[in-house]
């Protein structure tokens, strides 16, 4: 079973800052990587005017685009998919970070920067790891925001 992490924290607490490096390291030791973005506002990769966005104005339900680079698919859905659902579209990766789902009963680590009197998002369950700069919870492992590399190792300890 694939590994999902979720990487979870106040809004600009800088937890795609942070995912951009350790995609990176986890990259540069050979892992595949797929990431979840979690939108509660909604959102469109579509443009107006392009193709894919006159075919789902026309009414199609799902909108596939396909190049030998990559793959797109766009489904209209009634409500909300469950991560686990958003997941089952998802394999031949070794690692799924997710970036929000707070609420998912996955195995998470909080990204926290001790700012603008920011707090912390509390003792969540399923917290593995904080990211920070500095300690947050004494009894839970704690990684620096500058360097992904601690955080990548533990992550190949506790799930490889």
């Amino acid at each position: 079973m694939i590994p999902v992490i979720s990487f979870i924290g106040n809004s600009n607490s800088g937890k795609t800052t942070y995912l951009e490096k350790l995609i990176a390291e986890m990259k540069r030791r050979h892992y595949k990587i797929a990431i979840v973005k979690h939108d509660v506002h909604g959102f469109d990769i579509d443009h107006p005017g392009k193709d894919t966005w006159r075919h789902a104005q026309a009414g199609a339900d799902i909108v596939c685009i396909s190049s030998p680079q990559k793959m797109a698919l766009i489904k209209k859905v009634d409500q909300e998919l469950s991560l686990d659902q958003v997941l089952d579209h998802i394999d031949n990766v070794d690692f799924i970070f997710t970036e929000g789902y707070k609420q998912e009963a996955k195995p998470k680590i909080e990204v926290f920067r001790q700012k603008d009197g920011n707090r912390p998002l509390g003792r969540l369950n399923d917290l593995i790891a904080v990211v920070s700069n500095g300690v947050v919870y004494e009894d839970i492992p704690h990684f620096t925001i500058e360097d992904p590399k601690p955080l990548a190792d533990f992550l190949e300890k506790t799930f490889v």
